[in-house]
């Protein structure tokens, strides 16, 4: 291959990577749907009695909640895992 060709090469596949790059994104969080079974896109996720109230547990990254209603930023319903109770965490942080 000659100089020009590899040079042209070169930059189409930087720019092709540079596309993919750029067109991918990371996972975004969402907020809770009441009825719905969510997955936990956080690192943590702290499980609490009410809004702001006190800590109960702590949700991770891929284990999931029940959205049984929501109120003002928050969601309150079922939270499986180690916890296995009812209770609040902020709403948006499901994936």
């Amino acid at each position: 291959m000659s100089a020009p060709r590899t040079v042209r090469a070169a930059a189409f596949a930087a720019a092709v990577g540079a596309v993919l790059l750029l067109g991918s994104s990371p996972a975004r969080a969402a907020d809770g749907t009441v009825g719905t079974r969510e997955t936990v896109c956080a690192q943590d996720l702290f499980v609490r009695t009410e809004p702001v109230g006190a800590w109960m547990g702590t949700l991770y990254k891929g284990q999931t909640f029940l959205v049984e209603s929501k109120r003002s930023g928050w969601a309150y319903g079922f939270a499986y895992g180690d916890i296995n109770r009812r209770g609040w965490v902020q709403d948006g942080w499901f994936c």
